[in-house]
């Protein structure tokens, strides 16, 4: 059974930082592409990062480029999300993922991606 398990939400203030780390198990993630997606209440989960098998390709959503890094190691089969300068608008549960029949592509549609974290909670205060 794949689990991917999330950790290092919390609350921090405007500008700070944050590093989220998701680990997974019952499978070996290193030919997947993995990725971040986050979701507040009434919205439609929203994709924020993705890196693909070797980690050689990320892609991001325009509104954390530059603040957010994403980054893998395949031999620890963990994916983690690094976001600094941290804005109100960046509250929201943030869930780790794997799309299996992806290797270099990083879709952006959540639809594509097999297996899901329980989330973690991420809060900006002003």
């Amino acid at each position: 059974q794949v689990q991917l398990e999330e950790s290092g939400g919390g609350l921090v203030q405007a500008g700070g930082s944050l590093r989220l780390s998701c680990a997974a198990s019952g499978r070996t993630a290193s030919s997947d592409v993995m990725a971040w997606f986050r979701q507040t209440p009434g919205k439609e989960r929203e994709f924020v990062a993705g890196i693909s098998s070797t980690g050689g390709r990320t892609v991001y959503t325009e509104s954390v480029k530059g603040r957010f890094t994403i980054s893998r190691d395949n031999p620890k089969n963990t994916v983690s999300l690094q976001m600094n300068s941290l804005k109100p608008e960046d509250t929201a549960v943030y869930y780790c993922a794997i799309a299996t029949t992806y290797r270099m592509t990083v879709p952006r549609n959540s639809a594509a991606y097999d297996y899901w974290g329980q989330g973690t909670q991420v809060t900006v205060s002003s």
